[in-house]
C-alpha cells in the first residue's frame, strides 16, 4: 500500500520545471496560475533548489539522489512517456506520486516515424548529399536501387498504445496494410487490419515491409529486436525505431544491416545517446539518424503543461486518480 503524502494547497506549493532546453516555466507562466514555479536549466539549478520543491516537472535531468535532498517532494510528472528512469519502488515508499506525459508526443512522433520510412524509400538521404555535391543524379535502371512506394505495402506496428494507433491511421492514408502487436487487441484504436497479442512478434516480424517500435521500454521489450528476431525479417525490410535504445540489440543490428539481414533502419533513438563518434552508424549508408527529436515540436511546451495542469487539479482536489497515472 503506498503512503501518499498530503498534498499542499495550490497557493502554498512550489514547482520546479527541469529541462535543459524547454522553456516550460515560460510556457507555465502564460497560463497565469498564481502558482509559484521556476525552471532548473541544469543540474546545479535543481540540486540548489531541492529543499523547496513540491511538485518537480522532469525526465532527462532525473537522478535517484533528488528523493533524499527532496524533503517537500510529493508530484513528478514525467515530461516524456517514458518513465523507465524513475525508481517506482522507493518513490512509493517515500508516499510520492508518479505520472507520466503518455500521448503528449503522438502526434509528433508517428508524424516523425513517418518522415524516416519515407526518408528510407524515397532516398532522401542520398538526395541532400547530392545537393550539398551539386550532382544532378541520373535516372535508375536497376530497379531495386531505386525509390520506392508505400502503396501496398505492410507496416509492422510493436505497440499498438497512442503512437501507435495514430501511425497506423497515417499509415492507411498511404494506401498501406497494417499489422499491429499490444497487450490487449480488443482495446486497440487506430486503422490496424489485424492487431495481435506480443507472443506473435514473429508473425507480425516476418509480414512486414517496415516494423516501426512504438513501444515502452520494459522488462519484455528490453533487447527485443536481436539476432533471432532480426533473422525473422525480410531481407527488404527496413527497422524504424521510435520508442527506445534499449528495445534493440544495437550490434545485432549493426551487423545485420552491414551483412544484408535487413535493407535499412530508420532510428531517433539509440543505445547511448549521444550516440558515440566511434558508432558505425554514423556511417552507414542504410541508416537514417536523427537525434531523439521525434517528439520535439513548437508544441511540446504548451502539451506538457496541459497534462501537469489537469495532474494538479486533480492532486489538489483530492482526486484519487491522476492523469497516465503510474503511482
Amino acid at each position: 500500500m503506498v503512503n501518499i503524502k498530503a498534498f499542499p494547497k495550490r497557493d502554498e506549493a512550489t514547482v520546479c520545471f527541469a529541462h535543459v532546453a524547454y522553456d516550460l516555466a515560460g510556457t507555465f507562466a502564460k497560463r497565469d496560475t498564481g502558482i509559484k514555479h521556476f525552471q532548473a536549466w541544469n543540474t546545479e539549478d535543481l540540486y540548489s533548489s531541492l529543499n523547496a520543491i513540491d511538485l518537480l516537472v522532469i525526465s532527462g535531468m532525473w537522478n535517484n539522489d533528488i528523493i533524499a535532498k527532496a524533503p517537500q517532494l510529493r508530484f513528478i510528472q514525467s515530461i516524456g512517456a517514458g518513465y523507465d528512469q524513475f525508481p517506482i519502488e522507493e518513490l512509493k515508499n517515500r508516499g510520492i506520486r508518479l505520472a507520466n506525459a503518455s500521448g503528449v508526443n503522438k502526434n509528433a512522433v508517428s508524424e516523425h516515424t513517418f518522415a524516416l520510412i519515407l526518408a528510407i524509400s524515397r532516398h532522401l538521404k542520398y538526395g541532400a548529399i547530392n545537393q550539398s555535391n551539386h550532382t544532378w543524379r541520373g535516372m535508375i535502371s536497376e530497379i531495386p536501387k531505386r525509390e520506392d512506394e508505400l502503396a501496398g505495402k505492410t507496416l509492422g506496428i510493436i505497440g499498438m498504445g497512442a503512437i501507435g494507433s495514430r501511425v497506423s491511421t497515417i499509415a492507411k492514408a498511404f494506401d498501406m496494410r497494417v499489422i499491429a502487436t499490444k497487450r490487449d487487441p480488443s482495446t486497440a484504436q487506430g486503422n490496424a487490419d489485424v492487431v495481435v497479442t506480443p507472443d506473435k512478434t514473429s508473425d507480425v516480424l516476418k509480414e512486414s515491409d517496415f516494423v516501426a517500435l512504438t513501444c515502452s521500454l520494459n522488462d519484455a521489450t528490453r533487447g527485443l529486436i536481436n539476432v533471432e528476431t532480426l533473422s525473422q525479417m525480410k531481407p527488404t525490410a527496413c527497422l524504424i525505431n521510435m520508442a527506445r535504445g534499449g528495445c534493440v540489440d544495437e550490434q545485432a543490428l549493426i551487423t545485420a544491416l552491414r551483412d544484408g539481414v535487413i535493407a535499412g533502419a530508420g532510428l531517433d533513438v539509440v543505445s547511448e545517446e549521444p550516440l558515440p563518434t566511434e558508432s558505425p552508424l554514423w556511417n552507414m549508408e542504410n541508416v537514417v539518424l536523427t537525434p531523439h527529436t521525434g517528439g520535439e515540436t513548437q508544441a511540446y511546451e504548451e502539451n506538457v503543461i496541459d497534462i501537469f495542469l489537469d495532474n494538479v487539479d486533480r492532486l489538489t482536489s483530492d482526486h484519487k486518480d491522476l492523469r497516465n497515472q503510474v503511482i
